[in-house]
Protein backbone atom coordinates (compact mmCIF):
# COMPACT_ATOMS: atom_id res chain seq x y z
CA UNK A 1 0.00 0.00 0.00
CA UNK A 2 1.45 3.05 -1.58
CA UNK A 3 1.04 6.54 1.16
CA UNK A 4 2.47 9.53 1.18
CA UNK A 5 3.31 11.78 4.12
CA UNK A 6 3.94 15.77 3.84
CA UNK A 7 6.16 17.28 6.35
CA UNK A 8 7.49 20.55 6.83
CA UNK A 9 11.18 21.56 5.86
CA UNK A 10 12.14 22.06 9.70
CA UNK A 11 11.13 18.00 10.04
CA UNK A 12 12.02 16.47 6.54
CA UNK A 13 15.80 18.24 7.33
CA UNK A 14 15.95 16.49 11.08
CA UNK A 15 15.19 13.23 9.24
CA UNK A 16 17.37 13.44 6.85
CA UNK A 17 20.23 14.43 9.68
CA UNK A 18 19.24 11.66 11.16
CA UNK A 19 19.26 8.97 8.61
CA UNK A 20 22.90 10.38 7.55
CA UNK A 21 23.81 9.78 11.09
CA UNK A 22 22.70 6.45 11.48
CA UNK A 23 23.65 5.45 8.03
CA UNK A 24 19.59 4.93 6.58
CA UNK A 25 17.31 6.03 4.50
CA UNK A 26 14.85 8.72 5.49
CA UNK A 27 12.61 6.26 4.82
CA UNK A 28 13.59 4.04 6.81
CA UNK A 29 13.27 6.52 9.74
CA UNK A 30 10.39 7.29 9.28
CA UNK A 31 8.65 3.82 9.03
CA UNK A 32 10.71 2.98 12.16
CA UNK A 33 9.03 5.95 13.76
CA UNK A 34 5.79 4.96 12.78
CA UNK A 35 6.20 1.36 13.88
CA UNK A 36 7.44 2.26 17.27
CA UNK A 37 4.72 4.75 17.42
CA UNK A 38 1.69 2.16 16.68
CA UNK A 39 3.16 -0.51 18.83
CA UNK A 40 3.19 2.29 21.61
CA UNK A 41 -0.37 2.91 20.86
CA UNK A 42 -1.27 -0.56 20.85
CA UNK A 43 0.51 -1.01 24.10
CA UNK A 44 -1.17 1.85 25.56
CA UNK A 45 -4.54 0.74 24.49
CA UNK A 46 -4.50 -2.68 25.58
CA UNK A 47 -3.58 -1.25 29.19
CA UNK A 48 -7.01 0.79 29.00
CA UNK A 49 -8.73 -2.24 27.69
CA UNK A 50 -6.87 -4.33 30.96
CA UNK A 51 -7.99 -1.70 33.19
CA UNK A 52 -11.57 -1.36 32.25
CA UNK A 53 -12.08 -4.95 32.16
CA UNK A 54 -10.53 -4.43 35.94
CA UNK A 55 -12.84 -2.10 37.00
CA UNK A 56 -15.31 -4.03 35.51
CA UNK A 57 -15.34 -7.20 36.88
CA UNK A 58 -14.49 -5.02 40.60
CA UNK A 59 -17.99 -3.33 40.55
CA UNK A 60 -19.71 -6.70 39.50
CA UNK A 61 -18.10 -9.25 42.07
CA UNK A 62 -16.33 -6.27 44.60
CA UNK A 63 -13.75 -8.95 44.92
CA UNK A 64 -9.80 -7.50 45.03
CA UNK A 65 -6.79 -7.51 46.88
CA UNK A 66 -5.62 -4.49 49.14
CA UNK A 67 -2.34 -2.69 48.69
CA UNK A 68 -0.65 -4.20 51.65
CA UNK A 69 -1.61 -7.83 50.35
CA UNK A 70 0.07 -7.20 47.22
CA UNK A 71 3.07 -5.46 48.67
CA UNK A 72 3.77 -8.38 50.51
CA UNK A 73 3.27 -10.37 47.72
CA UNK A 74 5.55 -8.95 45.24
CA UNK A 75 8.54 -8.51 48.37
CA UNK A 76 8.32 -12.03 48.67
CA UNK A 77 9.27 -13.10 44.88
CA UNK A 78 12.43 -14.83 44.63
CA UNK A 79 12.35 -16.03 47.82
CA UNK A 80 10.09 -19.46 48.00
CA UNK A 81 7.15 -20.52 46.09
CA UNK A 82 4.88 -18.27 47.50
CA UNK A 83 1.53 -18.50 45.55
CA UNK A 84 -0.12 -15.14 44.90
CA UNK A 85 -2.98 -14.45 47.30
CA UNK A 86 -6.65 -14.63 46.53
CA UNK A 87 -8.79 -12.00 45.73
CA UNK A 88 -11.74 -11.18 48.86
CA UNK A 89 -14.47 -9.59 49.20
Amino acid sequence: MATSIKIDDELKGRVRALASQRRRSPHWIMLEAIRQYVAREETHESFKREALESWRSYRETERHLTVQETNEWLESWGRGDKAPPGCHE
